[in-house]
């Protein structure tokens, strides 16, 4: 399983933009269309919003992205690791905590020095698992959470 910066595998942009799609902007009534035009913005010059995918040759198996900013009520909140997503086949296998990781460390390779992530409260204990402490709880509305990681 390789990790690469969707800069170098340009041809998974689609099916990135359609997995966060169904998974955390369709039910909302969001247009895929949207999400393909977040997705472009990964291609820009700046290292945020950066994605990452996880595949094995070109079989796409998951993707996470680095973004300015997850929760526009708290803007000095910056950068977020957001939109994790593992094919179903590919669960259970690390990816997940390899892409998190991943991101994780591009962020802090940027200079942050701590990384925010929003969380479902099903998710919580997944994400304190790789280390993640939960900084706010109940964000916005019961079982949302904000979690951090910090440098070092």
């Amino acid at each position: 399983m390789t990790i690469s910066d969707l800069r170098d595998k340009s041809d998974f942009a689609d099916v990135v933009a359609e997995r966060i799609w169904r998974a955390f902007w369709k039910d909302e009534g969001h247009p895929l269309e949207l999400v393909k035009g977040l997705v472009q913005q990964n291609f820009g010059s700046e290292p945020i919003p950066t994605a990452f995918v996880a595949h094995d040759g070109e079989c796409f198996a998951g993707a996470v992205s680095v973004i300015a900013d997850d929760e526009e009520r708290r803007p000095q909140y910056t950068p977020w690791v957001a939109a994790l997503w593992v094919e179903p086949e590919y669960r259970q296998k690390g990816i997940g905590a390899a892409l998190v990781e991943r991101a994780t460390e591009f962020a802090f390779a940027t200079g942050a020095q701590r990384v925010y992530l929003l969380s479902r409260e099903r998710r919580r204990v997944y994400y304190e698992g790789l280390g993640w402490t939960v900084l706010e709880a109940d964000v916005l509305e019961p079982g949302l959470h904000v979690l951090i990681k910090d440098a070092g």
